[in-house]
């Protein structure tokens, strides 16, 4: 039997689908020279727009209310069962795996499973990306196959920038955002991040190719949710579950081809198993990809979801994705922003200057994606629209039954005893927390 394939975990923090391969002026050469060489997906989805459920949903392959991880690792929440990360399915078989700079999924990173967790001063390239090449450089058997995660903190608040005079005057808001001079420099900050997770990308991909092994791993490159900005980080628009999403490796993760489906996180886990030819464990919820890959059908799903309960603070809502539509519902009776789930900088400073702390959030929100690609029209109350919102309604409600999430019979979760939490009537993140007891 040939030795199976090495597998590349290599992540960002916060960096959505905003870099060059995507159509954004925001320059990432070696991103880009990835997506020439593999498949890139312009409609992959996280399964939770927020740092830890993100992650824990890609590696477990379950969404956030079935893995446990409804907040944020480092305030408190946990998996549920450690054991689900894929690093244990891929022991089985024989991968050595090795972790270097951000996880996001554990307070104490040991606990995860990681055969080596590398101590590391920061999680940014300068620290991440030369444990990474002296990794890759190790002698080591040849049927020993590695799984390296590779986490970048970039393109996490604090920005390193803005890197320049040029950018910080001519810089593109995102279409949610107006164009003005704080918001403009503040995205050029944006983009000086991921510069640096540019450069530490190209450092590692360059470090694998050196050590010969780059035709035999496959690289998974993606992203953990939307922009730190307002209105895409923490919400349930494309613009915060819109991740970039890069594979390349043996056929059929090469050509340089560009995929138009849709994609979730939670799809990743299967894929990885069908093709190592592993059996798929009981518990995955997502679909695996090979199928769309290797030309047997156009796509592998008609429609993805997505929630959100915690991140700095409580705010359970959930939703559904069509390649049309897009159907939101929030929970409680709250209906303005909250303020902690938004990272603090500039653009928020803006627009709460101007009133966004009052600004009402609808509890039901449906999108027409084809005529509003900026989510801007909410059609709830249009009569024209009402079979659409019967139908998503319902299809929302079914896979919250299916996949167990205690909001399909409760109006309200309690966080579990021993984490951290901010109030929704809170300003920022950075305000005093309270300790659930």
């Amino acid at each position: 039997m040939a030795p199976r394939p090495n597998i590349l975990y290599l992540h960002s923090h916060d960096t959505g689908r905003y870099v060059q391969p995507y159509g954004y002026q925001v320059p990432t050469p070696n991103i880009q020279a990835l997506a020439d060489q593999g498949v890139l997906f312009r409609q992959a989805f996280c399964a939770a727009p927020t740092c830890s459920a993100s992650r824990a949903c890609l590696l477990t392959g379950q969404y956030g209310h079935a893995n446990g991880m409804l907040g944020l690792a480092h305030r408190g929440w946990s998996l549920n069962d450690y054991s689900h990360h894929i690093v244990h399915t891929l022991r089985k078989v024989g991968y050595r795996s090795t972790l270097i700079g951000e996880q996001h999924i554990s307070k104490e990173p040991g606990v995860i499973g990681y055969d080596e967790v590398m101590k590391i001063p920061t999680t940014k390239v300068e620290s991440v990306a030369p444990l990474a090449i002296e990794v890759l450089r190790r002698p080591r058997p040849h049927d020993q196959p590695i799984f390296l995660s590779v986490g970048f903190f970039e393109t996490h608040r604090e920005f390193l920038g803005p890197g320049s005079i040029r950018d910080a005057h001519f810089s593109q808001p995102p279409a949610n955002l107006p164009d003005r001079p704080e918001i403009r420099e503040d995205i050029a900050g944006f983009k000086a991040s991921a510069r640096s997770l540019d450069h530490g990308v190209g450092t590692v991909l360059n470090a694998l190719e050196a050590s010969g092994l780059d035709e035999d791993t496959l690289v998974i490159f993606t992203t953990d949710h939307g922009m730190p900005f307002p209105g895409a980080k923490a919400t349930l628009y494309d613009r915060g579950l819109g991740v970039m999403l890069i594979l390349r490796g043996p056929r059929p993760f090469s050509g340089g081809r560009v995929n138009d489906s849709l994609v979730s996180h939670l799809d990743l886990f299967p894929t990885i198993c069908e093709f190592l030819e592993l059996e798929r464990p009981g518990w995955l919820q997502g679909v695996s990809l090979l199928p769309m890959l290797r030309g047997e059908t156009k796509a592998v799903r008609e429609e993805v979801h997505a929630g959100s309960t915690w991140h700095a603070a409580y705010e359970p809502q959930r939703c559904i994705r069509t390649t049309r539509h897009k159907y939101i519902r929030r929970w409680g009776d709250r209906r303005t922003p909250v303020l902690p789930n938004t990272d603090d900088g500039p653009s928020k400073d803006l627009l709460l200057a101007h009133g966004w702390a009052d600004r009402e959030i609808p509890a039901e929100q449906l999108y027409d994606l084809l005529f509003d690609p900026n989510e801007a029209r909410n059609l709830v109350e249009d009569p024209a629209s009402a079979g659409v919102l019967a139908d998503l309604r319902e299809r929302l409600a079914a896979w919250q039954d299916a996949t167990g999430d205690p909001l399909a019979t409760a109006d309200h979760v309690d966080p579990p005893p021993g984490v951290d939490i901010n109030t929704p009537d809170q300003r920022s993140a950075g305000d005093p927390t309270v300790h659930i007891g």
